[in-house]
């Protein structure tokens, strides 16, 4: 009896064809077409070497195939991994337990590996000496992955140290995923740090750690920032809005799910009416009210160089005033949308107004007054032509009268519009007849 550890190699391209064997002795898997390299650690099989009298002698590849199947596992593991192909871009090893010794196997491969762009390793419970070996690498080494994820791997605190050595000195990773690990507010410290000096990150998600608010002053120094389900509060909060009202490169924040409540909108508020470079912020899941929800729109309407497009307090229930608020809001700042719940005690009859489509009623009119909806729009211009800016284009349709619409339907209409320049073209309703 003979036992032969081994691994599986699913989905690798490798244009040679795979060596026959003997029924009893271990098969590698069919090859598919997939770009993406897997490979799997399986439990050894019991294998029987039984030849007929007549087998006696062995052909030089008969040789040379009991030589491959009878590698130990890393050499094998590493034998897998140069059947990836240039072609090979995404590295998929996410909940395969590779722990220390697969890591060390996986960075072995990328020292010879320029290729690769993209590398999920999540939920492998990596710990310290993962990360220490991760860091290390990238540290030393010019690698291509510039979207590496981390997600759910037993990081401590003691694992930001060499992370952030790392990231320090390495420009190539942009998007980074280090959530649901077990950072807090030191860790939050370290990596602020970095971020400091790291001029190559555009995305960082550290959502499902455990920051509060030292960890929250230290992050919030620029970038697109995911710090939803944490537990920043109130306290954290007044962090975010001095980091609002100083910081000139943060472009996206999320803290959905941080128990903020009023008093931390106000706090915010205060960072949102001088903030000249954020243009969303995610408030959804926090116990923030309708009151919490104005300071916030009347903060963004009372500074005019907000850049802001997206306010998400999508847990929150409006009043038909909140609404009005907002209308005024929207004439000043006609990129901006909010998302809110619901608008509470509307009619019926308010709600069909609200949601029929602007364009059909633009429509009705035109029919009713025997013109085309491009003679409708170019009314409206002064100029008399088929395109205007956005933002003129939005205050017209606010004080026009011919077709009354609300905020969110001229929001629509914008959208059908809109040429993605800051410009609205109207020649596209040309065709459109009578």
């Amino acid at each position: 009896m003979y036992r032969d550890p081994t691994f599986h190699l699913k989905e690798c391209q490798h244009t040679s064809k795979p060596t026959q064997t003997h029924e009893t002795e271990t098969e590698l898997v069919p090859q598919s077409s997939d770009k993406t390299l897997y490979c799997e650690a399986e439990p050894p099989p019991t294998v029987e070497k039984v030849k007929p009298a007549q087998e006696n002698s062995e052909t030089d590849l008969e040789i040379e195939d009991e030589k491959f199947f009878t590698t130990g596992p890393k050499e094998l593991y590493l034998e897998a991994c140069k059947l990836s192909n240039t072609a090979v871009t995404k590295l998929e090893l996410e909940d395969n337990c590779i722990m220390e010794e697969g890591v060390l196997s996986l960075v072995e491969m990328l020292q010879e590996n320029y290729y690769l762009q993209e590398m999920n390793i999540s939920n492998n419970h990596l710990g310290l000496e993962g990360a220490r070996i991760i860091s290390d690498f990238f540290e030393r080494n010019s690698s291509s992955i510039w979207n590496l994820e981390l997600s759910g791997n037993d990081f401590k605190e003691e694992s930001a140290a060499p992370l952030c050595q790392a990231l320090s000195t390495n420009y190539r990773i942009k998007k980074l995923d280090l959530s649901h690990n077990q950072f807090s507010d030191i860790g939050g410290e370290q990596l602020g740090q970095m971020l400091a000096i790291n001029v190559g990150l555009t995305s960082l998600d550290l959502s499902w750690n455990n920051f509060h608010t030292r960890g929250a002053v230290a992050l919030c120094n620029g970038l697109r920032l995911d710090l939803s389900m944490n537990g920043l509060g109130n306290e954290g909060a007044v962090a975010l809005g001095e980091v609002l009202r100083l910081n000139s490169c943060l472009v996206y924040l999320d803290v959905g799910g941080n128990d903020i409540g009023n008093e931390g909108a106000s706090k915010i508020s205060k960072g949102l009416e001088s903030n000249e470079s954020l243009r969303v912020l995610k408030l959804f899941l926090n116990p923030i009210s309708m009151d919490g929800a104005i300071l916030l729109i009347l903060a963004i309407k009372r500074n005019p160089k907000s850049r802001m497009e997206e306010l998400d307090i999508s847990n929150v229930l409006v009043s038909e005033q909140f609404m009005k608020t907002l209308d005024g809001v929207y004439a000043v700042h006609p990129q901006l949308d909010v998302v809110f719940k619901a608008v509470q005690g509307l009619s019926a009859k308010k709600t069909i107004f609200l949601l029929t489509n602007p364009m059909k009623l633009i429509q009705n009119y035109a029919d009713q007054h025997k013109i085309t909806v491009m003679d409708f729009f170019k009314s409206l211009n002064p100029t008399g032509t088929m395109k205007m800016s956005v933002d003129e284009f939005q205050k017209v349709m606010t004080e026009q009268t011919k077709v009354p619409l609300n905020q969110y339907q001229i929001k629509e209409v914008i959208k059908k519009l809109d040429e993605k320049t800051g410009m609205v073209n109207f020649s596209f309703l040309n065709t459109m007849k009578p």
